[in-house]
């Protein structure tokens, strides 16, 4: 198994991230009005929404999503993930960059590249990206009913998303790709956004500590200002163990799926992980860095295929070679 890590660290969002800058609300406003009682002048004298309130978020959402990607209706129920954009896009265009290191340089893009989302959420952010950005198609699943029938409201309401979303739902919470795939399906890609607590109440007091530092908790009261269902935050044993099934899990896609990647919350998670690859039989590895701000994350790849599958791989649905 060979391992590899980009470095050094990314220290802002990826080049082709449409979100780089700073958010222009006059034209954001202009194609969503509902954000502007939501936009102010903050502290530091700059245009702002107040990122506290889940409402000003959810509009902000709607607004780029709008404006950025010709999203025109989007919505999520209360009390789910309201996903920062900016950081969910990154994750997009990092696997395309792996896809291209993976053929010659060149991103492949087009209906053809089929990508597993797996945990879609009600948002369904990822395939709206990668759809939108890539041309890529998605199978999303979800182990909650009311995320994906959400979920099928956003990619029917929106035509521009018209056959390039399908949902499906794991029927059984505790696994991850085991009893979702049809005979001799293949996915180019997974993507995963997993949960990384290990209880509701260790969920709980990370999200005490979030309010504590926005300045935002109240006596006796709590919210997420991101919300948060159960499946979205946490899993028995944690970050650690779903990833350690979902890297068991892999083995049975491993001649159909080119690269299996996830999102890790936790530095201190990696190694378990590196360790359960290794002993599934992983022929190549890869961690990724990302950053948005001062926060700093990563996503792990790795793939079963060896390099005359991989030249197969690409000759046949990429066509590289051709």
């Amino acid at each position: 198994m060979s391992t590899s890590s980009s470095t050094p660290t990314p220290e802002t969002l990826h080049p082709r991230n449409r979100h780089r800058g700073r958010y222009d609300f006059a034209a954001l406003v202009q194609g969503t009005p509902a954000l502007a009682p939501f936009v102010a002048e903050n502290q530091y004298g700059d245009t702002s929404i107040d990122f506290a309130n889940p409402a000003a978020v959810k509009t902000l959402n709607q607004a780029l999503l709008r404006h950025f990607y010709g999203i025109q209706h989007w919505d999520i129920p209360a009390g789910y993930l309201c996903p920062p954009i900016p950081g969910r896009a990154d994750y997009v265009h990092y696997l395309a960059d792996l896809l291209a290191g993976s053929n010659g340089g060149v991103v492949p893009t087009g209906k053809h590249v089929r990508v597993l989302d797996v945990g879609v959420g009600a948002s369904c952010i990822y395939p709206i990206i990668g759809h939108r950005e890539y041309g890529w198609r998605f199978v999303g699943t979800d182990v909650d009913a009311n995320a994906l029938r959400m979920a099928k409201q956003l990619a029917a309401s929106n035509p521009g998303l018209a056959g390039a979303i399908e949902l499906r739902r794991q029927p059984n919470s505790n696994n991850i790709f085991s009893g979702l795939l049809k005979p001799k399906e293949t996915f180019d890609l997974t993507m995963c956004n997993p949960p990384f607590h290990a209880s509701e109440a260790e969920a709980e007091a990370a999200g005490r500590r979030k309010e504590h530092n926005l300045g935002t908790a109240k006596s006796g009261q709590h919210t997420l200002n991101f919300g948060g269902q159960p499946s979205e935050l946490w899993y028995p044993g944690g970050e650690g163990t779903f990833l350690w099934r979902m890297a068991e899990e892999s083995t049975l896609m491993r001649d159909s799926c080119f690269w299996f990647t996830t999102l890790v919350s936790k530095k201190e998670t990696l190694p378990g992980l590196y360790k359960s690859l290794k002993k599934v039989g992983a022929t190549q590895v890869h961690t990724v860095p990302m950053a948005q701000g001062h926060k700093n994350s990563r996503f792990v790849a790795w793939t079963f295929l060896d390099e005359a599958q991989q030249q197969a791989w690409r000759e046949k649905r990429w066509g590289a070679g051709k």
